[in-house]
């Protein structure tokens, strides 16, 4: 992994910072609140209490008896009222334990086990106007969450929450993994990541990665955001090791509004002794409500190609013209490829009217409905239905949010009459619905409205430039993927050069820990010939070899994987066979080894098949891992069909080589996986014929 971009002064205040806090934590006497309150998790490795301590209300969690959390604020401040934070009481608590299970109708595991115990604490003012509220704390055995429910009062009905109070003190100086937020023209997701002490973060976004000096995993995110704004962290900035809660503000600075009575989001910390048990990440899943979808037989994990890469390489526009990328004839020649290769969907951008002129200006142009005149839509539904394809829609707001909630029926309608059932949408834009933030409480509402008015029509969604993933996708199964990280596309045009060789070694551990990421992967042009001429080393192309963008099918998750590179570039290539053979839902995941930021191998069981994929990805460092095949039935005879990187592969001048090569393996086999500089290995391992 590549030193963390900063000058030799700020490194220097930083690892004095981190010496000089984690001295402070080892000798530091920390004590919980008197009284506290405890819950502990079913196998009593995780305790969390809640008390009451100088009038404050605090919370604290532990792990295997060592501090995670130190006792952290909690509460409220008020536009018009005073905070709801000082003099404070306990007035009642409740204790509930839980144990069930439920099979998802896709995702990285089959089956979900929420098995937890819950301690609900009721608090009030001491004093007028006595307003009250629960602090409901659930503990599982992988984390906790915890959420403040405020109950119908006289004392408060509407109100205006111009702060949350909740703060994370962290038990050490951990290091973490982080991008930035609440910053200019930085309101959305698609950064570099950064790593350094927590001392040194500024205002972050979360899932928050990091690892303890015991060596304890700690990520920080949130559960169930419906009707309330993305939660930021605001670091400490040399200052200390306590985050702060930063809610994502309406344009006029305010963060909430709403009325009693009210539930926030789950604020969640998901703990792990190894950095291999944060994946598969099921935490905020367990924290939202059951599937609203009764019949999920229709939501259908897929494979797509897509008229896409072409724009980015600027051989295509999505605007009318000379190059315009959604003709009928390019898209039948898409859906041909599509049906010859296995592949259940094809994305068509541009097809719409819109784009031409600044479309990011003219985000009321769009039609959702209205096709250019050299795109039959409705010809090309029914083309691609009689080849047992189906068109993805796309739908590019521009931040437009009020141009699309007035066509949002119409065009779902549309959809459905056609046999639509995909939908790709985009919010291309620095804000929302005239100046409002990506991530708070009107786009939240945005968001969710888009997701069930397609559930209502039988779409599946796959948003960009989204709202970040916190398990909705139970409570609304057809929300399947997103991309909110930086994707596929900086590598054909990033002033950057692209995406580093650590770049998905990162996000495997950070962002994919929130849900799917729809990161396009598959390209197999890797000097971006295509385009017109070859790149070097030093301009944007994607920075891997060819087994590696194999590879991320497996080790980046998502039940929507695109083939992202133009089918020309597919043809006469052994390797394309990988992507035809992969799945995308799968019964389990283990992640085999790991170190984020440098590498990671996961291997998955394709769902309802006796078959296992597996994933290694390196960072620009070149890797031999040994891995055991100890998740395979004992007694079984399988083979494994390996693409690995070829001789003398390396991603700066040599990325083609991939070496495909088939052998016996069964449960008692250790695989050696040889990995070239930002390489990979992918391997298919199905039963002996």
């Amino acid at each position: 992994m590549r030193p963390v971009r900063r000058n030799a002064a700020a490194r220097i205040v930083g690892a004095l910072a981190a010496a000089l806090l984690s001295a402070s934590a080892v000798h530091a006497q920390v004590t919980a609140p008197p009284g506290a309150l405890t819950v502990a998790s079913p196998d009593g490795k995780n305790v969390a209490g809640v008390g009451v301590q100088d009038g404050h209300l605090a919370y604290y969690v532990q792990r295997g008896g060592r501090w995670i959390i130190q006792p952290s604020l909690l509460g409220f401040a008020f536009r018009g009222a005073p905070a709801l934070r000082d003099s404070l009481r306990i007035v009642g608590n409740e204790r509930r334990s839980f144990d069930t299970t439920w099979t998802q109708p896709w995702g990285e595991v089959a089956r979900v086990r929420d098995q937890h115990n819950e301690l609900r604490v009721t608090v009030e003012e001491q004093s007028a106007p006595r307003r009250r509220f629960v602090l409901a704390v659930r503990v599982f055995d992988d984390g906790v969450g915890f959420r403040y429910e405020l109950p119908q009062q006289a004392a408060l009905g509407e109100f205006e929450i111009s702060d949350e109070l909740t703060e994370f003190t962290l038990a050490d100086n951990a290091r973490a993994w982080w991008i930035a937020s609440n910053r200019p023209r930085l309101d959305r997701s698609e950064q570099l990541y950064s790593s350094g002490p927590v001392s040194t973060l500024d205002s972050v976004q979360t899932p928050l990665t990091m690892a303890m000096s015991s060596g304890t995993q700690v990520v920080i995110h949130e559960a169930d955001l419906v009707d309330y704004p993305r939660m930021f962290l605001a670091g400490p900035r040399m200052e200390g090791r306590t985050l702060r809660a930063a809610l994502a503000p309406w344009n006029d600075g305010l963060k909430v509004r709403g009325r009693t009575p009210f539930v926030t989001p789950w604020r969640t910390i998901q703990l792990a002794d190894r950095v291999e048990q944060l994946a598969p990440s099921v935490l905020g899943l367990k924290l939202n409500p059951p599937s609203r979808i009764a019949d999920t037989r229709w939501i259908q994990p897929q494979k797509y190609v897509g008229i896409w890469w072409g724009m980015h390489l600027n051989t295509m526009t999505w605007s009318s013209g000379p190059k315009h990328g959604a003709t009928t004839a390019n898209t039948r020649k898409y859906i041909d490829f599509a049906a010859a290769n296995g592949f259940r969907g094809v994305l068509v951008e541009g097809w719409n009217t819109g784009w031409d002129g600044d479309w990011i200006k003219n985000q009321n142009a769009f039609s959702f409905t209205e096709a250019y005149p050299d795109y039959d839509l409705r010809g090309l539904a029914a083309y691609a239905k009689s080849r047992g394809v189906g068109l993805i829609a796309h739908n590019e707001t521009s931040g437009g949010i009020a141009n699309y909630e007035r066509q949002l029926e119409d065009a779902f309608r549309l959809y459905q009459s056609l046999g639509i059932t995909t939908l790709k949408s985009g919010y291309v834009a620095d804000t929302v619905g005239g100046g409002q933030s990506h991530y708070g409480q009107f786009a939240v509402r945005h968001h969710r409205k888009v997701i069930e008015t397609a559930a209502k029509y039988g779409i599946m969604v796959n948003a960009h430039e989204p709202i970040h993933d916190t398990g909705e996708r139970r409570t609304w199964p057809n929300m399947m993927s997103r991309e909110g990280a930086r994707g596929q596309e900086y590598n054909a045009w990033s002033g950057d050069s692209g995406n580093p060789p650590e770049h998905e070694t990162i996000l495997f551990f950070t962002r994919l820990l929130a849900g799917p990421m729809d990161f396009t992967p598959g390209i197999f042009d890797l000097m971006l010939a295509s385009s017109g001429r070859p790149r070097t080393p030093e301009e944007s192309r994607p920075r891997t070899t060819l087994a590696k963008q194999l590879a991320l099918y497996v080790v980046l998750y998502s039940p929507l994987q695109m083939a992202a590179d133009l089918p020309e570039n597919y043809a006469n290539q052994p390797a394309f066979q990988f992507i035809r053979d992969v799945a995308v839902d799968w019964d389990t995941t283990r992640v085999l080894d790991a170190r984020i930021g440098d590498y990671v191998a996961v291997a998955r069981k394709a769902k309802g098949r006796d078959e296992w994929f597996l994933g290694a990805i390196t960072d620009e460092e070149a890797r031999t891992l040994d891995v055991r095949l100890d998740f395979l039935p004992a007694g079984r005879r399988y083979v494994a069909e390996v693409y690995a990187d070829g001789p003398g592969a390396n991603w700066r001048d040599n990325p083609l080589p991939v070496a495909i090569s088939r052998q016996p393996v069964t449960a008692a086999s250790r695989q050696t996986l040889r990995l070239a500089p930002s390489g990979g290995v992918a391997v298919r391992i199905r039963p002996e014929r």
